[in-house]
């Protein structure tokens, strides 16, 4: 029997005010984003993962941004995702005459490209998604030239096609498991990359894996969950969210139609964990008491754009769809 916590009732309520944070943004409301003290100071991802900063980057720049064949647009993914970090990938397509391809892919240049902008004082990578160094699999000295050995490896294994042709998530998932350094977080993150792209990957709602902060967060969400393993609870989650809004007297605004997918409800028990460390931190889990990152107003407008196999990019107002 599963045995909710009031932290499960945070969960909720956390999902529908992070989602109105998101929409009161669009609207421009920068001064009346909400009155919840703790979303006003620290940060948190948005309740659906594609809606992120570094998401919509990826979906509208990186994916469906030049050549849409499973070699290009894997290639361009997951390099992307090895780093994580729009100035990153800029500054690559800068050097580059904005011709990222693996057509054109040279180690030698993109080592070169690369080792420019930390002689530079920037920074490389993102502080989410921290790929391993693989200085033990590949041998380089630098991490960035061990990431990219590994991709080489990817794509001189094929794996763009097996990937196209998988048909489902887990394959995915297992696919690129199999290659160093990439352990369970990684590969199904990028897994869930890829089923963004026109790539016939298998839906979002085929598969989960749940990562460290989720599992944070489930502990404080359930006291118990029976014999159900960490996947099983969030696919309970999802599947329960409209009956779980309802006996809240919640009013979710969903995301143009779109239901929250099992990656939404995986990252929002990541996030609740984080939210739980200022509302209640003494239900500490894993050490984890404070959150490292403050919320700061960017004014800037934003600019949407989602897989089109979702068929709602037609419902974005046309302020933030150009």
């Amino acid at each position: 029997m599963i045995k909710p916590t009031e932290i499960y009732d945070l969960y909720w309520y956390f999902a529908a005010e992070r989602q109105r944070i998101f929409y009161n943004r669009l609207s421009e409301q920068h001064n009346n984003l909400t009155e919840d003290s703790i979303l006003k100071t620290y940060r948190f991802t948005n309740a659906y993962r594609a809606s992120d900063r570094v998401s919509q980057f990826l979906i509208r720049h990186v994916i469906y941004s030049g050549d849409q064949s499973s070699q290009e647009v894997f290639f361009r993914t997951i390099l992307f995702r090895f780093f994580n970090r729009i100035s990153t990938w800029e500054s690559l397509s800068t050097a580059l005459n904005h011709e990222i391809n693996y057509a054109n892919y040279n180690f030698r240049l993109y080592d070169e490209i690369f080792t420019s902008i930390i002689n530079g004082k920037n920074k490389l990578y993102s502080a989410a998604y921290i790929m391993p160094s693989g200085i033990r699999e590949f041998g380089f000295s630098k991490k960035h030239q061990n990431n990219l050995k590994l991709l080489e490896l990817m794509m001189q294994d094929n794996v763009p096609e097996r990937v196209a042709e998988a048909k489902s998530l887990k394959n995915v998932f297992n696919t690129l498991k199999s290659y160093p350094t990439l352990g369970d977080f990684l590969a199904y993150q990028y897994t869930i990359d890829l089923a963004y792209s026109n790539l016939d990957c298998g839906l979002e709602s085929d598969f989960i894996v749940a990562g460290p902060g989720a599992l944070r967060g489930i502990k404080k969400c359930f006291s118990e969950v029976d014999n159900l393993s960490p996947p099983d609870v969030i696919r309970y989650v999802t599947e329960r969210q409209q009956h779980e809004f309802s006996i809240r007297n919640i009013d979710f605004p969903d995301l143009y139609g779109r239901s929250l997918q099992l990656i939404d409800c995986q990252n929002l028990f990541c996030e609740i964990d984080k939210y739980a460390r200022v509302y209640c931190p003494e239900l500490a889990v894993g050490g984890r008491t404070r959150i490292k990152q403050k919320y700061s107003i960017n004014p800037t407008t934003i600019k949407l754009f989602y897989p089109p196999k979702w068929n709602f990019n037609h419902k974005i107002p046309e302020k933030h769809l150009n």
